[in-house]
């Protein structure tokens, strides 16, 4: 009830919104973005209005949170005459809009030859059942940070850093540092390990195979840390918890988000300079794998003027507007030739290592009902991290629940 309740009272407000009712005449295509904190989305619109005075762009500033912003779409899109025909996506948005008949394919506008320009993981994340969605515009993933003064060198297993964790803490500073409390980051730490040691929540026909041997031991070596190798508290963790632990010199490693990184560098942080960045560990014989954040384009089904909104996704996604989009918002770019920019390493010298992070990017597990899925894994791993359910059987509870939600 209080999902209907949201959706419609979002509604309400979108009719109110300036630029949101019709069209007063000429083309003008509209689409909703997070605060503009650094400028670079109201600079492109600009940039984009001087190449192309005929048409006319609405950039409406949404909420902060994510899932407000989702349910400004989500409201209009129910509401059947939505305002937006360009859709600034969440990877995690593309299967559950797509799924509803919401989104325009993109094949056609965005062949093959495209995207080879493009991180492969950010192209993946835009494909539901064979069709092409989403224009990858900023890319993100999860890595593992480590104290270049402290360590030596990076761990490469999951044994390494467990022992490395457990050898540098002290009674000042913790092992390890990750997103441990319940929510949505704790389900991208954990499938970080998971596919590090070569399981899955689903397979390619998706089925449920987190309960095979792989997802036990995965969960088994994150519980295990908790308490020990990661401080007791790493399960109230968010982002900013542990990137403040690391960052003030109580931890030696870490895992987060790339914006991170920028934080460590300003003047004054105790970890200037001794910080490095590497894919998250692996199990012997295992692949590290890095959880795909970021955003793209998509184009509304029934927007009024696709060719218009098409117009906008291609300059938007340009590598003109991707690098002033770094310039400004430090916006990963998702186009594989910027991270080999001159201007751009300059300005950010770890990304060689953070591409060989991004190129070991894949998806949450691709489904339309993957919002309850998640669910069910934070309340499963949640109770694993805090020991009111064993690893086991909190993958045989989680995996129960996922089965009912996805039928297989």
């Amino acid at each position: 009830m209080r999902a209907w309740i949201g959706t419609i009272a979002v509604s309400a407000v979108l009719a109110l919104l300036p630029g949101c009712g019709k069209d007063s005449g000429g083309t003008v295509i509209r689409f909703v973005v997070q605060p503009d904190a650094g400028g670079g989305f109201r600079e492109i619109v600009d940039r984009f209005h001087n190449a192309h005075p005929e048409i006319r762009v609405e950039m409406v500033e949404g909420p902060a949170s994510t899932d407000s912003r989702e349910e400004m779409y989500i409201g209009a899109f129910m509401a059947g005459d939505s305002p937006y025909d360009v859709v600034l996506m969440d990877v995690v948005w593309v299967p559950k809009f797509a799924s509803q008949g919401w989104l325009a394919p993109l094949d056609d506008r965005f062949p093959e030859p495209a995207r080879a320009a493009f991180l492969p993981g950010d192209v993946k994340a835009g494909i539901w059942e064979g069709k092409c969605y989403r224009v990858p515009l900023r890319s993100d993933a999860g890595m593992l940070y480590w104290r270049t003064d402290l360590a030596g060198k990076p761990p490469e297993t999951f044994e390494e850093l467990a022992a490395k964790a457990r050898e540098l803490k002290t009674a000042d500073r913790g092992g390890f540092v990750f997103q441990g409390r319940q929510y949505e980051g704790l389900v991208c730490a954990f499938l970080e390990v998971l596919w590090g040691h070569g399981g899955d929540v689903l397979d390619g026909q998706g089925n449920v195979v987190l309960d095979r041997p792989e997802g036990v031991e995965a969960l088994r070596w994150l519980a295990g840390l908790v308490g020990d190798g990661a401080p007791a508290g790493v399960t109230t963790y968010q982002e900013e918890e542990a990137r403040a632990a690391f960052q003030e010199g109580r931890a030696a490693f870490m895992r987060n988000w790339p914006y991170a990184w920028t934080k460590m560098q300003e003047d004054g942080s105790p970890v200037k300079g001794k910080v490095g960045i590497v894919p998250m560990v692996h199990a012997p014989g295992k692949a590290s794998a890095a959880t795909l954040g970021g955003w793209g384009f998509g184009i509304s089904k029934t927007a009024k003027h696709p060719d218009a909104a098409w117009t906008f996704v291609e300059f938007a996604t340009a590598p003109e507007q991707q690098k002033l989009l770094n310039a400004k918002n430090g916006a990963i770019p998702t186009r594989r030739a910027l991270f080999e920019d001159a201007e751009i390493l300059a300005a950010n010298p770890h990304y060689p290592d953070l591409l060989k992070v991004l190129l070991a990017a894949r998806p949450r597990p691709v489904h339309a009902r993957y919002s309850q899925i998640s669910q069910a894994l934070q309340r499963h791993l949640s109770a694993a991290l805090v020991k009111k359910e064993t690893p086991e059987e909190a993958i045989r509870q989680a995996s129960s629940e996922i089965r009912g939600i996805v039928g297989k």
